[in-house]
């Protein structure tokens, strides 16, 4: 049954002295009996306000939906830890016996947090509290944590982006701290109300009243546009109840995780569902801001414009584009991270043995050796741990990667070791901890290990797996539009040319480079040179694109239509870069998408696509201004350069590591992109090149390519 006659959310974050306004406990309400959110200054109020709800309710034989921004369960393994039940109802019971919550929001949760530390290995999983509090059982730091063997994050909170860890208590987003008041309350709440009340997804919703868990910030795009409450608290949880109370809750409450997942961690009623309770609310669809008309102007006066100066106007210019979506680790190879990435559990989850070898405590050696030591039955192997306590001055099998039975500390290699099956025999010197690695000594549960922005590689996938990280937040591919312009190219390179006619180089090169760097190329084609059907081209991109980049037709000759049509339709700033190959740059917005005007010459739109395109294109998608990383090397060559241009020389290295140019700078001649592994930089001023002399060389590959 998901049909309920009235619904509440609850910000339950109160502050630690009573108040009211932003920072406290808010309370809205939707479908019957609705009305403004109320603002309360104390737990023990809003939990009076719920109980009122409650009977109110169940008097006019109605259903009621009261759901929370609190947690309502812990990552998998902490409650059969602590209660002896992988329940997270058996964690509310526990809590609700100790927690004390009095009517001034006076608690003592630090001091709970503390003793629940102490049931588990290590230290942690809690963390966070006052300087002032003496609790050595409780870290100040999420970093000082280990050993505790516990995830990060619940399954269904890598569907959120910005959820913290329920272990964090102290500070901003300090979560913890209200879901262990707000478990107890709800716990004695339960005891109350008996069969009348039901837990999601803990238990069946046919009773007339159910709890549930929410998260906040899932309606914050209407949010961000409502007007005439009285703190973005108040809006949040008036809006998310209306959104609940109209969206299809048949859907929202079955959630994509297996039972025992459910009892024990819980689920975020909307997670996975913002896109629906936004059209619940009518909120606008989600598309990225537009620049402004005039954003690629450059001041009056400005002709001929140094590299560093447009690539400074760019960078200032441009802004991210893209929204954000949750996808599995394992699918988000070069995808570009739109949050950072903490470990759910450590690396190494539990101290192990680095070598096949024999374990035992150093403590229980004597003297400098040679050891002999008996061995215990069994052996500890990856995989396949050694649970009882290893006695001192005994000694075990171990093998690579297995968990350190208890009472080992020390792993000797076996080529080092002789045994008859009984006993080990070794020689000195053994230095404590030798041959084991600690837990965490990687990377520690709860510490951030890939910032915001990253483009994710193989590797980074590998790391991300090995600490728990199931899902990922990514911004969407930019969604990058390729056209090319022209009487003289023909598209299909089978087909035969004229002598006038050319075929279309650019097209293909491009579409490669944008799916290297890992945007989405869209392929608006060709158009000739006809204002009406590059009209259509480009309308076309504006519909489906976020960036249209297009050759040909950008300078101001009789037959350059592209500029023509922006500059008389669009928004066209005709940039004149003191750049060698390609001089015309066309930056425009058509539509309201911004167009990047590259020339015909193949040479001259590669080279302004590397140093214009790469950064410009990795700030738009979330990745932040990426310049490319030179080496100075010796040139292997002779050039004098004038000065007023920077120069880009097609490059690769020769058999001695120096560096060597194509025959010709001729920007026609595509075989000198083929033959090239990079571009040699020369710098504004004039200069004279001789054999050996230092020269700045930029791979290809620091391109991304």
């Amino acid at each position: 049954m998901t049909r309920f006659d009235r619904v509440l959310v609850v910000d339950w974050s109160a502050n630690s002295t009573p108040k009211r306004g932003a920072d406290s406990i808010w309370i809205g309400s939707a479908g019957a009996q609705a009305g403004p959110p109320v603002n309360v200054a104390t737990r023990t109020e809003a939990m009076a306000q719920l109980r009122a709800a409650i009977r109110a309710t169940l008097g006019a034989g109605q259903r009621l939906l009261i759901s929370f921004d609190i947690g309502f369960g812990f990552p998998a393994g902490f409650a059969q830890r602590l209660t002896g039940r992988a329940e997270a109802l058996a964690v509310w019971d526990w809590l609700a016996a100790r927690i004390e919550d009095d009517a001034k929001n006076r608690n003592n949760r630090f001091a709970v947090a503390a003793e629940i530390n102490r049931h588990f290995p290590g230290l942690g999983p809690f963390w966070g509290r006052p300087d002032a509090l003496d609790l050595p059982d409780l870290p100040a730091k999420g970093r000082a944590r280990e050993g505790h063997g516990l995830a990060e994050l619940r399954q269904t909170e890598t569907l959120c982006a910005g959820a913290h860890p329920m272990w964090k208590l102290y500070t901003t987003g300090s979560v913890g701290s209200q879901s262990l008041l707000g478990q107890a309350h709800l716990a004695r709440l339960r005891a109350e109300f008996g069969a009348d009340l039901a837990v999601w997804p803990m238990q069946d919703t046919d009773a007339p009243v159910v709890l549930a868990e929410t998260y906040l910030t899932l309606i914050d795009r209407a949010v961000k546009l409502a007007e005439g409450y009285a703190c973005k608290d108040a809006a949040q949880v008036d809006l998310l109840a209306r959104a609940f109370a109209r969206a299809d809750l048949a859907a929202l409450m079955e959630p994509p995780a297996p039972r025992d997942v459910l009892q024990e961690e819980g689920w975020i009623l909307g997670a996975g569902y913002a896109e629906a309770l936004l059209q619940a609310l009518d909120a606008p669809a989600l598309t990225p801001p537009r620049l402004r008309n005039d954003c690629f102007a450059m001041p009056q006066g400005v002709d001929w414009i140094p590299v560093e100066t447009a690539l400074t106007r760019l960078r200032d210019t441009l802004s991210r584009l893209t929204a954000t979506e949750q996808i599995a680790t394992r699918e988000a190879g070069g995808r570009v991270l739109a949050e950072d990435l903490a470990a759910r559990r450590s690396n190494p989850p539990a101290p192990n043995s680095a070598v096949d070898g024999y374990g035992f405590a150093h403590a229980g050696l004597s003297g400098d050796g040679p050891y002999t030591l008996p061995l215990v039955a069994g052996r500890a192997a990856a995989g396949q741990p050694h649970d009882a306590l290893l006695p001192q001055g005994h000694a075990i099998r171990i093998l690579t990667g297995a968990i350190l039975p208890e009472g080992v500390d020390t792993v000797v290699l076996e080529e080092d070791c002789a045994t008859d099956g009984a006993r080990v025999v070794f020689d000195g010197p053994v230095k404590p901890r030798m041959n084991t690695r600690r837990a965490g000594e990687d990377v520690a549960a709860g510490a951030v290990f890939l910032p915001r922005g990253r483009v994710l590689t193989p590797p980074d996938l590998a790391l991300a797996s090995a600490l728990g990280v199931g899902q990922v937040a990514v911004y969407h591919r930019l969604r990058v539009g390729v056209l090319s312009t022209g009487d003289e190219l023909l598209s299909d390179p089978s087909q035969p040319a004229a002598a006038h006619q050319i075929h279309d180089a650019n097209r293909p090169m491009l579409l490669e480079v944008l799916r290297r760097w890992g945007h989405a190329p869209v392929d608006l084609g060709h158009a000739p040179d006809d204002a009406g059907l590059i009209r259509a081209r480009l309308d076309q991109g504006a519909e489906c694109c976020d960036v249209i980049f297009t050759s040909g037709g950008a300078s101001a000759g009789d037959e350059d239509h592209v500029s023509r049509l922006l500059r008389a339709e669009g928004s066209l700033s005709s940039w004149r870069i003191a750049l060698k190959p390609g001089r015309p740059l066309a930056l425009a917005l058509w539509r309201g998408v911004p167009v990047l005007g590259l020339p015909g010459n193949p040479v001259a739109a590669f080279v302004c696509t590397l140093i214009f395109g790469y950064p410009a294109l990795s700030q738009m998608a979330g990745s932040g201004w990426r310049s490319p990383a030179g080496v100075e090397l010796p040139a292997s060559f002779t050039k004098s350069k004038k000065a007023g241009r920077r120069e880009y020389l097609r490059a690769r290295l020769n058999a001695g590591g120096a560096v060597e140019v194509f025959a010709s700078e001729g920007s026609g001649r595509i075989s000198g992109l083929s033959w090239a592994e990079g571009l040699v930089e020369l710098p504004d001023d004039a200069l004279q090149i001789t054999p050996g002399m230092p020269v700045r060389y930029l791979p290809f590959s620091s391109f991304g390519l």
